[in-house]
């Protein structure tokens, strides 16, 4: 018989990527955390880790350990979330969001779901897709409203049953000071902006920016990063630079700016919803994505 222990163990240290890290998590000592991951190994009769001197490394056996692990503990969560509603009579639905998707689309599609399920208690908490998927998989979150730039969302959602709910796509623009030459152009070739400064949003724009430079032939030079889109364009109206902008996070105006489309290929952000699979059918959750996907659908209109 598998110890339950024993996979907490297992999936704090894939998740830390050492095993002291994980026991100062766990609030056990190092020799403890391994003594767990050595009885699991000796239960299966195979490694759950290849250990260096970086650290450790998931081996295919581990990897399925710990989808297991991830699924044992939302299974636990949700039947705790069962028992509260025994006692209660009221349903918990907690929900993930990144800031900007959160403010366009979550305020109106939870007023749905307050609407038509009036005894359950909402959540919500900020978070971004590398930190909110996991709290799904674990059962920590009922669902995440998050998104992916290129390839796939962060995590391994495949092996949970993590089931991805598509809502819009959001392109990024350049957003540039009003007296700036190229401030009244339609679109603009990103390789038109090589020599310009760049300020950022967030890392993760940083980062996708200079993936979609490099293929134009060019090193963004960046005067800073931010954790907030209407900051980053704040900082180009004082003559900081210029920045790159999801479209849902152009909402609120900042005076003194023009906003550019970029000619294709388009940096895009991908936005949707992760839920359990087997959650996908509860009415709270149905409910909630149903109004997401209707709020997204009115960006286009």
């Amino acid at each position: 018989m598998i110890d339950v222990q024993r996979l907490r163990v297992l999936r704090a240290v894939a998740e830390r990527g050492s095993f002291n890290r994980a026991a100062a998590d766990l609030r056990l000592t190092p020799s403890a955390v391994s003594q767990h991951v050595a009885a699991l190994e000796r239960s299966l009769g195979a490694p759950v880790f290849t250990r260096s001197t970086r650290g450790v490394v998931l081996t295919r056996a581990g990897q399925i350990m710990v989808g297991a692990a991830e699924s044992v503990a939302a299974e636990i969560e949700h039947a705790r979330r069962q028992v509260d509603r025994l006692g209660t009579g009221r349903t918990q639905l907690t929900v993930a969001t990144f800031t900007s998707g959160g403010r366009l689309l979550l305020p109106g599609a939870l007023e749905r779901v307050a609407r038509a399920h009036p005894d359950t208690v909402l959540h919500v908490r900020e978070d971004e897709p590398e930190d909110s998927l996991p709290l799904v998989r674990q059962g920590a979150v009922d669902l995440a409203l998050a998104y992916s730039f290129d390839g796939p969302l962060p995590g391994r959602h495949g092996q949970t049953h993590l089931q991805w709910t598509a809502l819009m796509d959001d392109p990024l623009h350049v957003v540039l000071p009003e007296s700036h030459p190229l401030a009244g152009r339609d679109v603009l070739d990103l390789a038109e902006l090589a020599a310009e400064s760049w300020v950022f949003g967030c890392h993760k724009t940083e980062v996708y920016l200079r993936r979609y430079a490099e293929r134009a032939g060019f090193t963004p030079e960046s005067r800073g990063t931010t954790s907030d889109y209407f900051f980053a364009r704040s900082l180009v109206a004082a003559g900081m630079g210029i920045t790159l902008t999801p479209s849902i996070a152009l909402a609120e105006d900042v005076p003194g700016l023009r906003t550019v489309r970029i000619r294709p290929p388009v940096p895009t952000r991908h936005i949707g919803v992760a839920v359990l699979a087997r959650r996908n059918d509860d009415p709270q959750v149905s409910t909630l994505i149903d109004a997401l996907r209707d709020q997204a659908a009115a960006q286009g209109a």
